[in-house]
């Protein structure tokens, strides 16, 4: 049904129809039985998927990737549609714009989405209040968190610490973002002696607190094998929990879409079906290289359920979707968990 409907939404551009769902959802919470109605309809009521990562149980192994729920204010109404945890964000000390419109664009031909969203958002402070006002009932919540775009790379390690400091007490656990392409120098945050300096703040407020929250790590599919084996290597040395693999790309290699749209379109980072591969390259060299000791959270172009065993067979946890869930609906999450629960009572047989 979602796909009779998809070409007339894609009409509209991203940005806006995005507002109107996030509106349409909200509005929802007003009508009696609606949100049940949902659940219903869209949660997966498969069993024996459940996974324990990082002490935390997640009921199934599908999570909604950052920058869906920007502002930590609508996963509640996101848990309805089967995620068993989702990823808020990226959130930055203070509130920003981000960058100028338009800046989402979708290629349909590709299955892609190129953003310069800029990471805007209201705040790590408002995404806190938030979650004390409306606690996460049906999922778990993380918190993806990164530096704003005025503050020098020099100083980063503050803006982590402040929105670390503010969430801590309100989230399961968190990303660090230092790999979005639409920020400029963020990506710079992934050299080593920068990162090292980033952890050992994190690390500090760790310690402070009584309960551990469990500290991933971001990482961008255009940086070299390695200089991810030595992130690999920083990250285990100072107790990082796990990484999620990958960000978007600035590459446009292997595009199906006319060069010239693609020019026009400019700069940002595609997500969708041309980043699948090399993400799943990332996710088996990361579980290979460490031996399986890190978990990996894979997320980049899972655009069908099969993509999705692919990637746990790979060596990942758990996934995360964006792209596949715009392109695939809202019946995406439910589709992945029934052929993961029938491709593993398969291999028990």
């Amino acid at each position: 049904m979602y796909k009779l409907f998809r070409p007339i939404l894609f009409l509209i551009q991203p940005e806006k129809i995005h507002r109107m769902t996030m509106n349409l959802l909200k509005f929802c919470r007003g009508i009696p039985m609606c949100r049940t109605i949902l659940r219903w309809i869209y949660s997966p009521h498969t069993k024996g998927l459940e996974r324990e990562l990082f002490g935390i149980t997640f009921k199934n192994p599908v999570g909604l990737a950052a920058g869906f729920d920007k502002n930590g204010d609508m996963y509640n109404d996101l848990a309805n549609f089967g995620f068993s945890f989702i990823e808020i964000g990226s959130l930055t000390p203070k509130p920003q714009d981000g960058n100028p419109q338009p800046r989402c664009f979708r290629l349909p031909k590709d299955k892609a989405i190129i953003n310069r969203m800029g990471i805007n958002n209201k705040g790590a402070r408002y995404a806190a209040n938030h979650l004390v006002k409306d606690k996460p009932v049906r999922c778990r919540v993380a918190a993806s968190i990164t530096k704003n775009a005025s503050t020098p790379n020099e100083i980063a390690y503050k803006d982590y610490e402040k929105s670390f400091a503010i969430l801590y007490d309100f989230v399961d656990f968190f990303v660090l973002n230092v790999s979005c392409p639409n920020v400029k120098n963020l990506t710079e945050l992934q050299d080593i002696p920068t990162l090292a300096c980033i952890f050992d703040h994190v690390n500090t407020i760790r310690r402070l607190n009584d309960e551990n929250r469990p500290v991933l790590l971001k990482v961008s599919p255009d940086i070299p094998v390695s200089q991810l084996e030595e992130i690999l290597d920083l990250a285990l040395i100072n107790g990082i929990d796990g990484i999620v693999a990958t960000n978007t790309t600035r590459s446009r290699e292997n595009l199906t879409t006319s060069p010239k749209v693609v020019e026009s379109i400019g700069n940002g980072g595609l997500s969708g079906a041309p980043l699948y591969e090399r993400s799943k390259a990332f996710v088996r060299h990361i579980h290979e290289y460490t031996k399986g000791v890190i978990p990996i959270i894979a997320c980049g172009g899972i655009m069908t359920p099969e993509q999705a065993l692919e990637m746990l067979d790979s060596g990942a946890s758990l996934i995360e979707i964006y792209t596949g869930f715009i392109y695939n609906g809202p019946a995406y999450v439910k589709r992945i968990n029934k052929y993961l629960a029938k491709a593993y009572a398969r291999r028990k047989q």
